[in-house]
């Protein structure tokens, strides 16, 4: 019998409980039994990470899916017909110990370079023991060194595994260093908040495998010796020249012999030849941008590939941060698989080889800023306003330019007037928006001064709301604006003259004595009536009101307030107190504005001392509304007691006699109880 597809779910999804459910039941029986450790197994692979909880819950490494599985600790195994691992297991040395942990091959190799006496004989000792696929996976040429030179090069090596005292995980701090049984020669030690613990970058598989003579401790691969730092191992690698000779222009090279731990993502030659020569020779060029360019290369702690397991953010010397990520076998940088070469171990820290160059915010021109953000319409004007210059050149400016999808009902043809506009879209300063402040003037490139206007969750210049963070680059910033501002060209009663659709609202406003109020510097929000909301009117209503001034003064001043609200600024739902006295409320439905619930029919008309706003309805002041018991004043009281005298007829329980006669003198004589 075929399954429909809703069979199909339905039976998928009982499965999936199901499983959910027995993962519950095995973690409840492991997790609470002794000895039980948990591990994250890679689906397909052999891989093994020993991660915290936290990590468990994702059911991802690097992309990849994982289970969770649980093993005896090291030192225990089950006795059958017992919960978890019971059963103590003797210790034997470390010699006997490295071939129950996975690796013979060191045990073997242990045998051949003359070091199991050692290992076997009293004492306290740690060894990072490589397992057996560690060993095989050397390059051919260096293993076949390591095995012709049994009694210096292999012992070396192997010597270099080890520590002359027993050193658990718990004694692994993140940042530290051990010397080695080898010269004193130190090994790497990072211990990162998901649980791994490296030694040179190598992963530790299993951990605190106790011997009769020290520990062992299995890694992920052979590691091999690091004398060099940082700045060293720049000097002699052949694909590092330009980065080379970057730093020491720089000055950087100090920072990276010097003590500490540090990635560096170190662009190679192929990586700086990717970049256009105009831009590089601009940075090189630059003692300031090259400091920001390398500075972003640098990490401020040690990271190796093998701890990175998901994406994780890392703050570089520049004070920017980078996302550190993996996808399968590639390390990656912001999403991107970049990294050639990584775990370059040094005595200061880890170098890994990326082929991109990385170039910081704080070293790109206004133009480059603009190319690589939602802006590239604006930058376009701006280049056939011939205003390019401003934005490639070394002049401290603040570019407030219009979303893209401000243009998203036509783009503007670049004549004489969108000129002078785009001019005033450039500010003569580099500026932060969080350092702006309300009422604060800015002066543009075309004279104009613009006002910022600071609300509770929106910064705005003029009719223009910041859309974006703040691009800050080297010598300007990119403030990315909701749509083209509108400089005001004159105070509210200029713009209202100059307006034919407001020449009804111009005669009144004179005949109630407004002018010069509006004329004044303010910062009034207008709500205009139009000469079409005027007609609107019933005429007897009409001309009693152009014939009373006193009422026609609060009518009018009822569509005025005190403080500027523009329309970016507008959230569900704002209450303003107009000039007459009673609140206005001003909200957005469908993208449109509205006040007292009326659409607005058009927004932002920038005044030098406010904001106008077009409405097609005279606004009525609550006093003059009609009540809903003809002229009688609604009683408080009185509302509150209908409201629950309709409540009792819904529930006869709420029904009384006293609150019958209380409600019936009530009406009687309003006011009263």
């Amino acid at each position: 019998m075929l399954l429909g597809p809703i069979q199909t779910s339905a039976i998928l999804d009982q499965t999936l409980s199901l499983v959910r459910s027995l993962q519950y039941f095995v973690l409840s029986v492991f997790i609470y039994s002794p000895n039980v450790c948990a591990v994250q197994k890679l689906i397909g692979t052999n891989r093994k990470y020993f991660t915290n909880c936290k990590q468990w819950y994702q059911r991802k490494i690097c992309g990849k899916s994982t289970v969770i599985s649980y093993e005896c600790c090291p030192g225990y195994e089950k006795v059958p017909g017992e919960k978890g691992c019971p059963a103590a297991l003797p210790l034997s040395n470390i010699y006997e110990t490295l071939g129950l942990v996975g690796s013979s091959t060191t045990q073997l190799y242990s045998d051949r370079s003359n070091l199991r006496p050692e290992i076997e004989a009293p004492g306290s000792f740690t060894i990072f023991a490589p397992s057996n696929l560690a060993w095989a996976s050397l390059p051919a040429e260096t293993l076949d060194s390591l095995v012709s030179n049994v009694n210096i090069e292999l012992l070396n090596a192997l010597r270099y595994h080890m520590v002359n005292r027993r050193v658990l995980t718990d004694d692994l701090k993140h940042g530290t260093s051990l010397p080695s049984m080898y010269q004193n020669l130190s090994l790497q030690i990072h211990h990162y908040p998901n649980g791994i613990v490296t030694v040179n970058c190598a992963r530790l598989l299993k951990a605190d495998h106790q011997a009769t003579n020290g520990v062992v401790h299995l890694i992920d691969k052979v590691i091999a010796t690091t004398t060099n730092n940082i700045q060293q191992i720049v000097e002699i690698e052949e694909s590092l020249e330009t980065l080379r000779a970057a730093v020491a222009a720089s000055g950087l090279n100090n920072l990276l012999e010097s003590n500490g731990q540090f990635t560096l993502l170190a662009p190679t030659n192929e990586a700086f030849e990717k970049i256009p020569q105009e831009t590089l020779n601009r940075i090189l060029g630059d003692p300031e941008a090259l400091r920001d360019l390398l500075n972003h290369h640098i990490l401020k702690s040690a990271m190796c590939a093998e701890a990175i397991i998901a994406g994780l953010a890392m703050e570089t010397l520049e004070g920017t941060t980078l996302e550190v990520g993996c996808s399968g076998e590639e390390l990656t940088l912001n999403g991107r698989p970049i990294i050639a070469n990584k775990d370059v171990v040094a005595t200061n820290g880890v170098v890994h080889f990326v082929n991109e160059l990385l170039i910081p915010d704080a070293a790109k021109t206004l133009f480059e800023l603009g190319q690589e953000s939602e802006v590239t319409t604006s930058i376009d004007l701006f280049r056939q306003a011939g205003l390019s210059s401003h934005l490639t050149g070394n002049e401290r400016l603040t570019l407030l330019a219009p979303v893209n999808t401000a243009f998203k009902d036509g783009i503007p043809r670049v004549d004489n007037n969108m000129k002078n506009l785009l001019r005033d879209h450039i500010v003569k300063d580099q500026l932060s928006s969080k350092y702006l402040y309300h009422g604060q003037k800015l002066e543009t490139l075309g004279g104009k001064e613009l006002r910022v206007f600071v609300y509770r969750n929106t910064l705005c210049i003029e009719n223009s709301c910041i859309a974006a963070h703040d691009k800050r680059g080297r010598f300007g910033t990119l403030f990315i604006m909701e749509k083209m501002l509108t400089p005001p060209m004159g105070t509210v009663m200029d713009m209202l003259k100059a307006d034919n659709r407001f020449s009804t609202l111009v005669a009144a406003i004179q005949s109630a004595g407004l002018t010069e109020t509006l004329n004044r510097p303010g910062t009034f929000t207008v709500f205009a009536p139009t000469n079409e909301a005027f007609r609107a009117m019933p005429r007897g209503e009409l001309n009693k009101l152009m014939g009373n001034a006193k009422e026609l003064s609060s009518v009018l001043k009822y569509h005025i307030t005190d403080e500027i609200l523009v329309s970016g600024a507008v959230g569900a739902l704002v209450r303003m107190k107009s000039m007459q006295g009673d609140k206005l409320e001003v909200s957005t439905k469908k993208d449109v504005i509205q006040i007292n619930k009326e659409p607005v029919a058009e927004s932002d008309i920038m005044a030098t001392n406010g904001v106008i706003y077009a409405v097609n309805s005279v606004l009525q002041p609550q006093a003059s509304r009609p009540q809903e018991r003809g002229d009688e004043p609604a009683d408080p009281a009185l509302e509150i007691f209908k409201q629950a005298s309709a409540l009792s007829k819904v529930n006869k329980n709420l029904a009384c006699p006293w609150f019958s006669r209380l409600l019936a003198k009530m009406k009687g004589n309003p006011g009263t109880i």
